[in-house]
């Protein structure tokens, strides 16, 4: 975990960098380095990146609340699924990620899961997110976009 603090604007932070299993349908999964992210300014998402930043990365973006939901059963609409995997790597979370590109299938170990979960969670308690949203900053984005 890697928690960094540096005033209210920047938040806290929490990396977990971890292997997953990344594959497509019909297709054996290959080890694919990940990570993990979480920052309080964003109190209600996590981002999953795929690969290495000196490669090049693919992010996703979703809820905290779906990645935890799914470990104890299938959670998600569109293009995030996420579910325990009852079969083949036990004590596996599979990540369903669709786009137009195709779908990847990524199977990671519940307890890398769940061990991000909980830093996050003393960050950000659960049903607290809302105190963490910094209204003025996003009115003050929103209004330097609209110009």
């Amino acid at each position: 975990m890697n928690q960094s603090s540096s005033g209210a604007a920047a938040g806290l932070s929490v990396m977990h960098e971890l292997m997953v299993r990344a594959g497509v349908p019909e297709e054996r999964p290959v080890p694919v380095p990940a990570t993990l992210r979480y920052d309080s300014t964003v109190p209600y998402a996590v981002c999953l990146s795929l690969g290495v930043p000196s490669t090049g990365t693919v992010d996703w973006v979703f809820a905290r609340s779906l990645l935890l939901e799914g470990l104890r059963r299938p959670r998600g609409l569109g293009d995030v699924l996420v579910r325990p995997l009852h079969r083949g790597q036990r004590g596996s979370v599979r990540i369903v990620l669709r786009s137009p590109a195709g779908v990847a299938l990524l199977e990671i170990a519940v307890s890398a899961v769940t061990a991000f979960l909980e830093a996050t969670h003393l960050v950000v308690a659960p049903g607290t997110e809302e105190l963490h949203i910094d209204l003025d900053r996003l009115v003050a984005e929103l209004m330097d976009g609209s110009e």
